[in-house]
């Protein structure tokens, strides 16, 4: 710790009582549409941590777009290669006021091989979704975190700034 305190890096989620930890565990995820919906929900709630906390502060407001497309084709026009694709647009709002804070977006995308048994294939693409909404769910947690400590650095930095 005391190497990365020298160069200026810190944890970004750092102990009990930093700014990301607290502002993770005051958001409520909003309802998401969907099967991708439902795993990227889980995910969020499960990194966040909020469930059963008090009166949630902020609301986090997902909308994915989730595409299968396929690009890999043999000459018989048979597809032998698809992309999934998960992209999520998020907003962090005030629970009291519907403020904005955050607006952004995360996505990921995966490989699937296409295979001559389609339940395979299926659960293929089924796995790629849930391996998704885990990416993507870091990826959103991250950034909140990531906002909730440089608000939290420039609210700290405003008193001093006004010292004569």
């Amino acid at each position: 710790m005391i190497v990365l305190a020298a160069c200026g890096l810190r944890p970004l989620y750092g102990g009990a009582q930093s700014p990301a930890r607290e502002t993770l565990g005051a958001v409520e995820v909003g309802g998401i549409p969907g099967r991708a919906g439902y795993l990227m929900r889980g995910a969020l709630e499960q990194r966040l941590g909020a469930a059963g906390n008090e009166t949630p502060r902020y609301r986090l407001e997902v909308t994915l777009d989730d595409r299968i497309e396929g690009f890999g084709v043999r000459a018989d026009n048979a597809v032998t290669r698809e992309r999934r694709t998960l992209r999520a647009r998020f907003q962090l709002v005030t629970a009291d006021r519907g403020t904005v804070l955050l607006d952004a977006t995360a996505g990921a995308d995966a490989g699937v091989d296409v295979v001559s048994s389609e339940y395979a294939t299926i659960a293929a693409e089924d796995t790629a979704l849930e391996r998704l909404t885990e990416q993507v769910a870091d990826q959103i947690v991250a950034r909140v975190a990531l906002y909730a400590t440089r608000r939290a650095e420039q609210r700290a930095a405003e008193p001093a700034a006004e010292l004569p």
